[in-house]
Order: C-alpha cells, then sequence, then structure tokens
C-alpha cells in the first residue's frame, strides 16, 4: 500500500470520474470510430433505403472529447471521404451539407488543440498545487519511534489532498508527540492555518516539556496570527498525545476536539480527557490546559478521529455512533500484540468503507488516526 499521508492520493481514485479530471473512458474514445465504422457497413447493407448519413457529423465533435488535434483531424477526413465515396451512398449531400460537415470537422480540430493546450496546463497546475499541499502533510510513515501509526485523510473539497483537518507524528527528546486538530472551516483558504499550526507543532515537539505546553505555543501562534484581522474568528481544535519514550504511557491534552478511543481486548472506549478551549481564542493563560495520563498495555491501541467523523448523520439525522462501531469493526485485531493479516492501515480503512455507508453524502474532512505502541520493534 502507498505510504503518502493516509493513502489520499490512492483513495481519492473513488472519487473522480471522467468529468472531474480522469482520462476519458475506453467507450468514449470508441464511440466515434464505432459510429464511423456503423454508418458506413449499414449503408453498403441497406442502400439508399437508409439515409443515415447526417450522423457522420456527430464524429469529429465526439472526438474532441477523447482524442488530441491529429486524432480528431484523421477522424474528421474519414468522415470527409466517406461522405464523397460513392461505395458508401452517402455522396447526395448537396454542396451546402458538404460543407457543413467540413467546417464542423475543421472547427473540431481547433477545439480539440485548445483543449490540448488547455489539458497541459492544467495537469502542470495540479502537479504543483500537489506538491505545495504534500509539502504542508507529507506522507506519514508507518512507524515513528516506539509508535506504530496508520492515517486516512479525506479533504471534503474535491480535488485537494489538504482541507481543514491535520495530523501529524513527531519524535522529539521526550518521545513521541502526536498532533490532530480541525481549524475554523475547510478546503484551500484553511490551509494556511494548518501550515502554521504544523509549523509551531514541529518546533515545539523539540523544546516543549509537555503537551500543555505544546498546546498553549499553538495557541499563541493562532492568536499572534489574527491579532491584525480586525473581528477575526480564527480558531481551531485539537488533541495533543505525548507518549513516553517506552511508549507505555501516553498524556493526552484535549483542546474542544474529540477525545481518543482506547481500543483494549475488544473493547472500545472514549477516553474522559479533561476538556479545554479551543486554541486561537487566547485562554490558556487564563485556564492553562490541563491533560490526562493513560498507562497502555501490549495490543491498545488510540483511535483518533475529527468531528467529520463523529458527526456524520444517516438518512434520519442520527449520528455515526464511533464508539460502538469500533467495537465491531476493530474484532481480535491485535488482542495479542500484534497488528493482524492487515496491518495497521486496515482498521482506518474499515471504519472509512463503514462510514460511507451509513452517510453517503459526507460534505466534511474526514480524518482518522490509529496508533498502535510497539517497543518491543524499536530500533
Amino acid at each position: 500500500m502507498s505510504r503518502e499521508r493516509g493513502g489520499a492520493a490512492v483513495r481519492d481514485r473513488d472519487r473522480q470520474s471522467w468529468l472531474r479530471g480522469a482520462p476519458p473512458p475506453l467507450w468514449i474514445r470508441a464511440l466515434p470510430v464505432a459510429l464511423l465504422i456503423g454508418v458506413c457497413a449499414a449503408t453498403l447493407a441497406w442502400g439508399h433505403r437508409l439515409d443515415i448519413g447526417f450522423l457522420l457529423g456527430a464524429i469529429p465533435p465526439l472526438a474532441v472529447l477523447s482524442y488530441g488535434t491529429a486524432g480528431t483531424a484523421v477522424l474528421g477526413g474519414l468522415v470527409l471521404a466517406a461522405l464523397t465515396v460513392p461505395v458508401f451512398h452517402l455522396n447526395d449531400p448537396g454542396n451546402t451539407d458538404l460543407l457543413t460537415v467540413c467546417f464542423v470537422a475543421a472547427l473540431s480540430v481547433g477545439v480539440s488543440f485548445v483543449r490540448s493546450r488547455r489539458d497541459a496546463q492544467l495537469v502542470t497546475e495540479r502537479a504543483v498545487a500537489e506538491a505545495a499541499q504534500r509539502a504542508v502533510l507529507p506522507p506519514l510513515p508507518d512507524r515513528v519511534g516506539a509508535v506504530r501509526c496508520a492515517g486516512l485523510y479525506r479533504a471534503a473539497q474535491r480535488g485537494t489532498l489538504v482541507g481543514g483537518d491535520f495530523f501529524e507524528v513527531r519524535e522529539g527528546p521526550h518521545g513521541v508527540r502526536v498532533a490532530m486538530g480541525d481549524v475554523r472551516g475547510h478546503g484551500l483558504a484553511a490551509v494556511a492555518t494548518v501550515t502554521a499550526l504544523l509549523g509551531a507543532f514541529r518546533e515545539a515537539v523539540l523544546d516543549q516539556p509537555d503537551p500543555e505546553s505544546v498546546a498553549e505555543r499553538l495557541d499563541r501562534r493562532l492568536v499572534v496570527d489574527s491579532a491584525d484581522v480586525r473581528h477575526s474568528e480564527l480558531f481551531a481544535t485539537a488533541v495533543l498525545l505525548d507518549f513516553s519514550p517506552d511508549a507505555d504511557t501516553v498524556r493526552i491534552v484535549s483542546c474542544g476536539h474529540p477525545a481518543p478511543v482506547l481500543l483494549r481486548r475488544g473493547t472500545a472506549v472514549a477516553l474522559e480527557v479533561p476538556p479545554c478551549v479551543p486554541l486561537g481564542l487566547g485562554l490558556s493563560g487564563v485556564r492553562p490546559p490541563t491533560g490526562l495520563t493513560v498507562r497502555l498495555r501490549p495490543g491498545d491501541r488510540l483511535f483518533l478521529a475529527s468531528d467529520g467523523v463523529g458527526e456524520a448523520r444517516d438518512g434520519n439525522g442520527v449520528f455515526y455512533p464511533l464508539t460502538e462501531r469500533l467495537m465491531r469493526l476493530a474484532g481480535d485485531d491485535g488482542v495479542d500484540g500484534t497488528d493482524g493479516d492487515e496491518g495497521p492501515d486496515g482498521l482506518a480503512e474499515r471504519v472509512w468503507a463503514d462510514l460511507v455507508r451509513y452517510s453517503p453524502t459526507l460534505d466534511d474532512d474526514v480524518t482518522m488516526l490509529v496508533l498502535r505502541p510497539s517497543p518491543r520493534e524499536r530500533h
């Protein structure tokens, strides 16, 4: 499986279609040729009794959808040849009809040339945009220090890899640290805030002694960024985790974000982390964030999700029962401290598939992160 951040590019293929940038399907490419062959074969079989030559006029415009300039020109030339060759019995149209087909064929070639140039430019711009977004959220490794991790990220805005959600797993002097958050809004408008928070988190990993201090650093970052903006509503929710060097304990701070779910031997329990205010409100100095320390056992997993998961609804408006579904979807994977056949990515994939079935019309960013302490394999 690809080790991109949550395999976002791979999983995004099921959201693409021909009308959203995917290559045209085979039947679209075959349609102009099949139509030309079919019309010619029918007129050979039935002669003047079958007047369907007008269908040939549709071939050049159809060719524009999937062929380049040369291919469109060739198909246009074949159409004109079929109209003028006596054996096909299509040489009855008058000069006006023939000139009309010539004009449509020439116009189709011109449109195909413009489309090809625009497609090439869009491919270049898309590659640059994806590179920039991957610089914000680089690929997530399957192991960071003593913690195995797997993530899944689905941006709400089609065609983007980064939205209003973010997560990061980094190892520093104080152990492995994790951040997951959700900034106000989603789509490309939220990318600047995501970039600022991730930059602040990556620096805080190196010099802050605990997750409470990291939360204060992130809060200050947003406060500074919004200081010059009148009536700013810049804020973000986040959950921060700080694993001990041997990953037998984890300290958790939640700033307005859903708390992690602890998966342990067939059970799923939402941890009761003391609630703290969201980041960016400047209240960390008034009410400093407080955390919860949890002792971990072999085989334990922590499941983190954005509110796009917990707030997804079915057709009756019922919220997605995350904890209840996790108990079934997790099954007996990892009860003996192993990862099972699917590896660390399996649970996030199963939850995503179940979430899409439960709420087909998701309209928010969806982020999941599965963390499994695994000190025995630490290098």
